[in-house]
């Protein structure tokens, strides 16, 4: 195919290019600087032609693929696809590599259009949302996921265009929507690390940035939870990022070109440092199994990844026609055979999940009713809502008890809502009468349940007994000092199954006194999902 290639010096053209012209296609390299288009093409034995996106485009008509590889695309401006129209209106396809939430979901406005004219237009063709989508569905094949994770892991050898580096400094700190637990929340970019396992042995750490997946992956698979991280090799540019996150997170500092260009002479002067090694995980969840799909890339072959999905598509005899995000636009096995010939491996996995409940129970868990194991099934995020009485102790020590774990004020009737969350370590729950809120972290020891309160963490006997779930408190410490008997609290704790409905029923006696703290008692069920398909603007 003869093929136009927009951007095609930047860092990721240049390796698309390379893989184009390995292929068999007629390549020619564009940009705004023909001697920089002429100096690649020379070394690719290609054409070259200097064509910016906001210029005369007339060079379209003589292709019959365009290729837009520069960016960044969260800043074209009043007519971001002007570029893909003037390739349909020469009866070319259009494919660009889009890392932008917004531009991907945009472009399908140029569906009617690109049918008509018998086109492909497919924005993200590229590591998201095109190879993303592919290893999910790998993993899934026709069943929905609950959580769906994915992270791409540079080595820091990589080398960094201004467009991807500007997308990243843009996102950190501003507030971006994330799909968790069936619900739209908002979460600062470049925030909440967590470490992946690549091939190899390899860890490394990755923080959660705004791509296209977050937008559509909710919808279009079905997921409770769709998280996305990316990653950069050394901790003192992950945590300088970060501090500059946490800044913007107060102060809205705007990131300019120049301010861009600064921040690449620094990262390129700590180019010696680190490795050529990069990844990329993708991890699905299902009720019962952990999936992972891994990929390390060595020898500095990382870089040609984003290239993939477009090579893929082109080595198809003829293209889909019609507009929109480039999920699911190709296979992983066409993506894996189309990186073949490059220094990369990748493996597949499979766990059993194991909640933090049915661990530490045992057979016992299958004893429950229905309704109470499902509310500890969490696999990533759940939301739980009802009503609830509170009660209160009238004395001192036992106000002052309250106060300190910020137990809920007395009401005969007060909305409730838990939400749980699964950690490396166990889960969180998050309680919330009315207006006041107090959370606690579960985990298992030694197959005992210990959740902690602040500095006070306390065993818990968990006991199941006549189809109801016993919580009573066993033993207990401050910080790693162990707590006398006399000094713990007395917990009758229960779940139990009434009218079909969950229900709870918690008495918290104080410490010495063995009076009443609080008291707690009503009913639950799962939060009814948000809509998927609207994110927050």
């Amino acid at each position: 195919m003869r093929i136009l290639l927009l951007g095609g010096y930047g860092v990721f053209g240049v390796r698309l290019a390379r893989l184009l012209v390995a292929d068999g296609h007629d390549v020619c390299i564009a940009g705004r600087s023909l001697d920089r288009a002429q100096a690649c093409a020379r070394d690719l034995d290609c054409r070259a032609m200097r064509l910016g996106r906001a210029g005369p485009l007339d060079a379209v008509a003589d292709h019959q693929v365009v290729i837009d590889a520069a960016g960044p695309f969260h800043a074209y401006g009043a007519d971001p696809y002007r570029l893909a129209r003037a390739a349909l209106a020469a009866g070319a396809h259009y494919l660009d590599l889009s890392d932008d939430a917004a531009f991907c979901l945009g472009i399908s406005a140029l569906d009617g259009e690109a049918r008509r004219a018998g086109c492909c237009v497919l924005s993200g063709l590229s590591t998201v949302p095109a190879l993303s989508s592919a290893a999910v569905r790998a993993l899934t094949g026709d069943e929905v996921p609950r959580v769906i994770d994915v992270a791409i892991l540079p080595g820091n050898r990589a080398p960094r265009g201004l467009s991807v580096m500007q997308s990243i400094l843009s996102g950190a700190g501003r507030p971006m929507p994330v799909w968790r637990g069936q619900q739209w929340d908002r979460v600062p970019g470049w925030s909440e690390p967590a470490d992946y396992a690549l091939p190899g042995g390899l860890i490394r750490q990755g923080w959660q940035i705004a791509v296209p997946d977050q937008r559509l992956f909710p919808a279009h698979f079905g997921a409770d939870t769709v998280r996305f991280r990316a990653g950069l090799e050394l901790a003192v540019m992950r945590y300088g990022l970060a501090a500059f996150a946490l800044l913007r997170r107060r102060v809205p500092v705007p990131v300019t070109r120049p301010m861009v260009r600064v921040v690449k002479l620094l990262a390129d002067a700590l180019a010696p440092f680190g490795s050529g090694r990069g990844g990329m995980s993708v991890t699905v969840i299902t009720d019962h199994e952990t999936r992972r799909w891994t990929l390390l890339a060595e020898a500095g072959d990382g870089p040609y990844i984003p290239a993939i999905a477009a090579r893929a598509l082109l080595r198809r005899p003829t293209l889909p026609a019609g507009a929109g995000p480039a999920v699911e636009a190709v296979t992983l096995a066409e993506a894996e055979a189309a990186m073949s010939d490059l220094r990369v491996r990748s493996d597949r996995s499979v766990t059993a999940n194991d909640p933090l409940f049915p661990r530490v129970l045992g057979d016992s868990f299958a004893l429950l009713p229905d309704q109470i194991r499902q509310t500890h099934l969490t696999l990533d995020r759940s939301r739980w809502t009802g009503r609830c009485e509170v009660q209160r102790g009238t004395g001192l020590w036992s106000r002052l008890l309250c106060a300190l774990f910020r137990f809920p004020p007395a009401s005969a009737d007060v909305a409730v809502e838990v939400t749980k969350t699964v950690t490396p370590r166990g889960e969180i729950w998050q309680r919330r009468f009315g207006d006041r809120c107090f959370r606690s972290h579960l985990s298992a020891t030694s197959g005992r349940l210990q959740e902690r309160f602040g500095p006070f963490t306390f065993t818990i006997g968990l006991q199941v007994r006549h189809g109801a779930l016993h919580y009573p408190v066993t033993a207990g410490r401050l910080g790693p000092v162990p707590l006398p008997r006399w000094m713990l609290p007395v917990s009758v704790a229960r779940e139990h199954v009434s009218d079909g409905r969950f229900r709870f029923d918690v008495e918290l006696l104080a410490p010495l006194t063995k009076r009443r703290m609080v008291r707690y008692r009503g009913w639950l069920c799962a939060k009814p999902p948000g809509d998927p398909s609207r994110p927050p603007s």
